[in-house]
Order: C-alpha cells, then sequence, then structure tokens
C-alpha cells in the first residue's frame, strides 16, 4: 500500500526591500521565511513551500503563473508575521512614517487569500497574517495600540521579543473553547503594536486579551476553515516560561487542508461535511 503524499501547505514570504550590505544583495529584495513556521508544520507531517510573490513590475517577464495555480497545487496557505499591513491597504492614511507598512506585501498576500477562499482551502493567518485577514474582510487596524488604545496594555516588548508573555480567554462556545477544552485565561506570546479595530464581515472574534480586551483570535463564518491568532504558535515549543500548546489548533488546519483535498469540508467541530 503506498503512502498517502503528505498535505502541502503553502507559507507566504517575507520581504526585505533593503537587505544589509553584509549579505551582498546590494539593492535586491530578499524573500525569506523564518524557520519557525515551517518547523511547526513539517512538526505535524506536512510539507511547508514558501511561496514567491507575483508581481507585474519586475525586469523579468513575468511567467503564466498566478496565485490561482498556487492555490491548485496546494492543500492550505499559512500567512506568517512581520512588517505592518499599510494603512492606505484599508482606507486609511500612515499617521506616522514608521506605521506605513509594506503594501507589496500587501497585495502579494491578498492575492493568495482570496486564491484559497475561492478554490476551497483553509487559511491560518498569524500576527500580521490575522490583521490581513481582517483587513481582507473589510475590516481596519489600530495603528498603534499603545497610542489609539487609552489604558491598553503593552503588547510588545523589543527587549524581550517572544518572551513577552500575556492570557487569552477564548469566547465560550468559540472554536477555540472547543479545541482547547477552556475559555481561559491561558497564556500566549505578544509581539504587535497593532491590532484590529473593526472585525471585517463575515468574521467572529474568538479570543481576547485577558488584560484590556484586545482581539486576539479570529474565524471566518465561511465554508472553508479561514482562522487568524494574533500571538505566535509556531514560537511556543521555545519558550522558557510555560505558554499554551496550540498543536491541537494545528490539527484542526490539517483536518481542514486534508477535507479539501478529498473533496470535502468539515464543520468547526470537526466533523465532514460532503458538498
Amino acid at each position: 500500500m503506498t503512502p498517502q503524499t503528505p498535505l502541502r501547505i503553502g507559507l507566504s514570504a517575507r520581504l526585505l526591500h533593503q537587505s544589509p550590505k553584509e549579505l551582498g544583495f546590494r539593492g535586491k529584495t530578499l524573500q525569506y521565511l523564518e524557520q519557525s513556521a515551517a518547523h511547526w508544520i513539517m512538526s505535524h507531517g506536512a510539507m511547508a513551500f514558501m511561496i514567491p510573490t507575483l508581481l507585474s513590475d519586475t525586469p523579468h517577464r513575468r511567467a503564466m503563473v498566478t496565485a490561482a495555480h498556487y492555490a491548485e497545487q496546494l492543500d492550505g496557505l499559512l500567512l506568517q508575521g512581520g512588517a505592518d499591513v499599510d494603512p492606505r491597504t484599508y482606507g486609511e492614511q500612515p499617521q506616522r512614517p514608521e506605521w506605513s507598512g509594506d503594501e507589496v506585501r500587501d497585495r502579494y498576500e491578498l492575492a493568495l487569500l482570496r486564491a484559497f477562499i475561492d478554490q476551497g482551502k483553509p487559511v491560518f493567518g498569524i500576527c500580521r497574517g490575522m490583521q490581513l485577514i481582517n483587513v481582507a474582510y473589510g475590516g481596519t487596524l489600530y495603528q498603534d495600540i499603545e497610542e489609539q488604545i487609552p489604558g491598553a496594555a503593552g503588547h510588545v516588548d523589543p527587549s524581550l521579543y517572544d518572551d513577552l508573555i500575556h492570557g487569552v480567554r477564548f469566547a465560550p462556545g468559540s472554536l477555540f473553547e472547543q479545541t482547547f477544552g477552556t475559555i481561559g485565561p491561558v497564556p500566549v506570546t505578544s509581539i504587535h503594536h497593532q491590532c484590529v479595530k473593526r472585525i471585517g464581515t463575515g468574521l467572529v472574534a474568538h479570543a481576547f486579551s485577558d488584560q484590556d480586551d484586545v482581539v486576539e483570535a479570529i474565524v471566518a463564518d465561511s465554508r472553508n476553515l479561514v482562522i487568524g491568532v494574533q500571538w505566535h504558535p509556531e514560537f511556543h515549543p521555545t519558550r522558557v516560561s510555560p505558554v499554551l500548546d496550540c498543536s491541537p489548533l494545528l490539527e484542526v488546519f490539517m483536518q481542514a487542508a486534508d477535507a479539501a483535498r478529498q473533496g470535502y469540508r468539515i464543520q468547526l467541530s470537526g466533523s465532514p461535511i460532503t458538498d
């Protein structure tokens, strides 16, 4: 009996538009993958593939390859964390130059997101990825938590990076309560200065910071699984401080990817629905 081919999960690339001189790529844009995300995916038996940008403004003749072609070949999409979402992507102007984000990456990841959704494939957004999902569904973001949410807790500390931990609580009856068997609070990493402001149409908040009610997880009310978390589950296995084991949530995503490969979808409870 031939073993089943492992699931194939696409990971969006992080972009480095101005690489340090010591890397030897003067004037070149780099596309890269932080290894924790790939290793987290592979630890559950799936293969990880970084998807390059698909831009028309390139010196090379653009190949006839689209986001839809990648969605056809892959079973699910993971949107990495990284640079801010450009406020112009959700109809605002940056209130500070350093909050301008990466509009090029926005366009690239939005195209991937829509292609996977159109083909009924699951999407998992981490940190920036969750914020981008919210924007894709018509939502907006706070450009800076400290300045725009009076009394909010600190959600980022450059000196601590992924050692900054806070609690989140899950909405009763949510996918997260079903998955983890608790409403919390549970400890997670916190590495973000922006967050969800207006929730996009068709999205539901499933988790909140226990300190200030900042939205920490969203799930789309759709035929295929679209989920985003504000923390970094791929960093959790290396933390010294106790943090939430997010393996059960990744298993839900993998089940949805396997269901999409086989031509059916799953309810949030995990049971299949044939189309």
